[in-house]
């Protein structure tokens, strides 16, 4: 048998952990607002991380393609994880570390962001990736957890999400990753001025 303790506890730590993210709203905004601003110049989002982290990066470009709410253009954007190809040779022919930040420097360029998903903020190559992009002229954005390490000081904007563990830090990078979903959809809807 299950004990009920189990799961009320993943409950109420889901629960604090949604309350302490109210506090993390003008740096939604923010990062909202940078989409807007690369959308609208032509430029790209790239996203990348490791593990669940990997997954909620491929769920953000896939709410910027496809939809978040709302019947849009499609607005470009890329997750470096994905071409198994493209990772595999870099992994085997340079290092892993280098996997997210050779593709950066291939494609990122001025107007750009590119976004790194971290719940420990040290995951070597995130934090590559996001120096690559500083070093290209690319804006960065940090979903990480409640310690920015070293991946924060490569990045312009921080979601840093106020839980005590990594699946809390995940679901709250999902809830902050849809709250700018719903504002660039929005906007690509013509809804916003």
């Amino acid at each position: 048998m299950i004990p009920a303790t189990m799961i009320s506890g993943h409950l109420a730590e889901h629960r604090s952990a949604a309350q302490a993210i109210a506090e993390l709203a003008p740096a939604i905004n923010e990062v909202s607002g940078l989409l807007l601003r690369c959308f609208s110049g032509g430029g790209v989002v790239y996203t990348c991380g490791n593990g669940g982290s990997a997954a909620d990066a491929q769920h953000f470009s896939g709410e910027l393609i496809g939809h978040y709410r709302r019947d849009r253009r499609p607005l470009p954007a890329v997750t470096l994880t994905t071409d198994a190809t493209v990772w595999t040779c870099i992994a085997n022919d340079y290092s892993a570390e280098q996997v997210f930040s050779r593709q950066v420097e291939a494609l990122a360029k001025p107007g750009d962001v590119v976004v790194g998903f971290t719940t420990s903020g040290r995951s070597e190559n995130v934090v590559a990736a996001l120096a690559a992009a500083k070093a290209k002229g690319a804006a960065t954005v940090l979903f990480g957890g409640p310690v920015p390490g070293p991946a924060g000081q490569y990045a312009d904007y921080m979601l840093l999400a106020p839980a005590p563990n990594t699946p809390r830090v995940q679901e709250l990078h999902t809830l902050m990753l849809h709250a700018v979903s719903d504002v660039v959809d929005a906007w690509a809807a013509g809804e916003l001025g």
